[in-house]
């Protein structure tokens, strides 16, 4: 879509008079004006030969003065064939020279508030310059409306170079006032950018706008918004790109490097002027604004100009959804939740619901179990509200209030709140399954992973292969989910196939997560050498791009997930090491970890493993504990102390046992937790729960996938 310049509806009033010359009375005297009907409206070459001869006669006008009154009248009573006819006899070229001497000559000399033009002996008048000025113009507009746009661009360039040479320095203050030279100028400059975009040429309408934005020209606020508004559009949407002159090109961060932020600028400028109330409200320059900054990824930038915004142009619940929608794109769902929590509150409980406020604040607390509670509640708001008045929400709702229940199951501490939550998550997501059918991939996604989760393993498999049907194969998270859940029915071949699939179809940040679960599935099959290969490519891809992401700040998102990928992988490095008892090298990998993030849980929990590896149990110790001082719900720092307490048999079990029921109060499904919790029962002599302990060991390691699911 292009913005064209919408510039006002050109009126042409009669020519204005002067010392000089009466043309414009004495011709309208004489009945030739726009108003008079009773002129045949087309000329033959003699008619208008005849009527310039008269013309010249009686009101001592030249050649090209006459045909500039007798075109303008053509165009008014839309004979643009005819006018065009006649204003082909003004030699424009020959005149340029005059026309910008004259100009320069007389703005020079013009003194304040004068009226008159000073008499400067064979310089053109100021209205004669008018005259013809208008002449080209209408000349260039009669071309337009018969469709010869690249015609009428050229001769509407003609008054922009005439005027652009005689005023180096910009509009003079106080030229309008008695000629028409400025109004005649505005209109070119609006119209020329215009006439370039009918006839295709977008290069030369984007250097047509920037021409009138480069120099002074005392235009109006109205009419230099309008400008750099469409030449922001332009830019936007034109799909060319047009290099800055080199007279515009200022070393620095301030000189724009691509069409798009050269429009992100202008619209900048245009939001600030809007801000401080030097031009009127235009809703369409905050639309441009949000989808420049939206494709740019500066979503926080978009924030900072909607909370610019003057009160009253936005209810105050809609413009806390806008605001979370950006700080949401920006990865700061906690501050987009909090705004929704305005949107919701009490503040606005006197005023009708804003619904898509509650449905994004349910699809916010699905994304993190933290806020499952709280997002049961903007869930079941959203589907009472959409059963009175948005019925095709009504799965949308049922699909976050399944999924925030699923989450509040793997928070609960109570085996029977946990039980019912699960049963609660999969009703409802069955219940979005049959309300929006296959229009939702997202739900088959969701309903896949809560039972890969309860390890309804098969469910969960014919869940993901709907879900990959439906996305046509190219969802990377939809194969990586497929090949875990092909990983717990223990075919780990299958699964590194899946995942090898899955990486001709991935973007780049996409390789790298793929390409770690490829180097985990290998660790799993006792592969250790193809992993540490794997884990070569993973490592050299991300220092290929590390430095396009550091110079990315617009998608720092993607910078830290890449970044935390790079963690992950010297730790999974670490691990291998440690497991071959390659210390020197896995402490060379642990180093590499903590370099990128020293305060990682994991990474103090492999250097207790190390530490243990090497039988120094007190510095292991300390290590884990160091961990767990981060984080203290990390569950294998958790087990790795509670065995290690084991060795050392100071006090153990009643200490180990707290540690190992912590760990499954966490994770109800870790394998390892429930068998270190049987070695504690058959130490304490509880045979029968150790018996049980180790029973569900095996069964929950049989359904283990390589990864946690969630």
């Amino acid at each position: 879509m292009l913005c064209a310049c919408s510039g006002e509806q050109f009126k042409f009033e009669e020519a204005p008079q002067s010392p000089e010359s009466l043309a414009t009375r004495d011709f309208s005297a004489s009945g030739l004006s726009s108003r008079t009907g009773d002129w045949e409206s087309k000329f033959d070459e003699t008619q208008v030969e005849e009527v310039e001869s008269t013309l010249k006669e009686t009101l001592s006008l030249n050649y090209e003065e006459a045909r500039a009154l007798l075109g303008r009248l053509e165009f008014q009573r839309g004979n643009f064939d005819a006018a065009l006819l006649v204003f082909e006899g003004i030699d424009i070229r020959a005149l340029a020279p005059r026309m910008i001497r004259a100009i320069a000559e007389r703005t020079k000399q013009r003194k304040p508030r004068s009226k008159v033009d000073n008499v400067l002996p064979n310089v053109m008048s100021m209205h004669s310059v008018s005259l013809l000025l208008e002449a080209i113009l209408l000349k260039s507009k009669s071309l337009e409306e018969l469709g010869r746009y690249t015609e009428a661009a050229k001769e509407c360039r003609i008054i922009v170079d005439t005027v652009e040479s005689a005023l180096l320095k910009g509009m003079p203050e106080g030229i309008g006032e008695d000629c028409k030279l400025q109004e005649m100028f505005y209109k070119a400059l609006e119209l020329l950018p215009n006439l370039w975009i009918k006839a295709g040429f977008l290069d030369e309408a984007v250097t047509a706008y920037r021409r009138a934005l480069i120099k002074p020209w005392n235009l109006e606020p109205w009419r230099l918004a309008r400008v750099q508004k469409d030449l922001a559009t332009t830019l936007l949407y034109g799909g060319v790109e047009v290099n800055l002159p080199s007279q515009l090109q200022v070393n620095g961060l301030t000189t724009p490097m691509s069409g798009t932020e050269e429009a992100i600028l202008l619209l900048l400028i245009l939001s600030g002027k809007m801000a401080l109330q030097e031009i009127d409200w235009d809703p369409e320059i905050m639309d441009h604004l949000t989808f420049s900054l939206s494709i740019t990824g500066m979503f926080e930038s978009l924030a900072d100009n909607l909370e610019k915004t003057l009160p009253g142009l936005y209810d105050r619940a809609e413009r806390w959804y806008f605001l979370a929608l950006c700080y949401s794109a920006a990865g700061q769902n906690e501050v987009a939740l909090n705004l929704l929590r305005k949107a919701c509150g009490s503040s606005e409980a006197k005023h009708r619901p804003y619904f898509p406020s509650f449905l994004f604040g349910a699809k916010l607390c699905s994304l993190c179990p933290n806020h499952a509670h709280e997002g049961i509640k903007f869930s079941e708001e959203v589907i009472d509200l959409a059963k009175h008045q948005n019925e095709h929400f009504l799965g949308e709702g049922q699909k976050f209030l399944g999924t925030c229940q699923g989450a509040a199951a793997r928070i609960s501490v109570l085996d029977s709140e946990r039980i019912i939550f699960q049963r609660q998550s999969l009703y409802f997501l069955n219940d979005a399954v049959a309300q929006n059918g296959n229009n939702d991939p997202e739900v088959m996604f969701n309903l896949g992973l809560e039972n890969a989760i309860q390890r309804n393993l098969n469910a969960a498999y014919d869940n993901l292969m709907i879900y990959s049907d439906m996305m046509a194969g190219s969802s990377k998270r939809g194969w990586q989910l497929l090949a875990l859940i092909v990983s717990a029915q223990q075919r780990f071949k299958d699964a590194e196939t899946i995942v090898d699939f899955a990486l001709d179809e991935a973007c780049s940040i996409d390789q790298l997560e793929l390409l770690r679960l490829k180097a985990i599935l290998q660790i799993t099959q006792q592969q250790p050498k193809q992993a540490i290969e794997t884990y070569r490519i993973l490592l050299a891809l991300i220092e290929s791009q590390k430095e396009h992401w550091l110079q990315a700040k617009a998608f720092r998102h993607e910078a830290l997930t890449q970044q935390k990928l790079e963690m992950e992988a010297w730790q999974d490095l670490a691990t291998i090491y440690v497991d071959l008892c390659s210390f020197l090298d896995a402490k060379t990998c642990v180093d590499k970890a903590q370099l990128i993030d020293f305060f990682s849980p994991r990474s103090w929990h492999i250097t207790g493993l190390l530490f243990e590896s090497r039988t120094l149990h007190k510095e292991a110790l300390a290590s884990f504990s160091v961990s767990l001082s981060i984080e203290p719900d990390y569950i294998p720092s958790i087990i790795s102390a509670a065995k290690l307490l084991l060795k050392l048999g100071m006090q153990p079990l009643p200490i180990a046992r707290s540690f190992l029921m912590n760990a499954l109060r966490l994770d109800p499904t870790n394998h390892d937790a429930w068998f270190n919790l049987g070695l504690v029962s058959k130490m304490e002599g509880s045979l029968q729960q150790a018996a049980d302990c180790f029973q569900a060991a095996y069964e929950l390691e049989l359904s283990a996938p390589v990864q946690k699911f969630d």
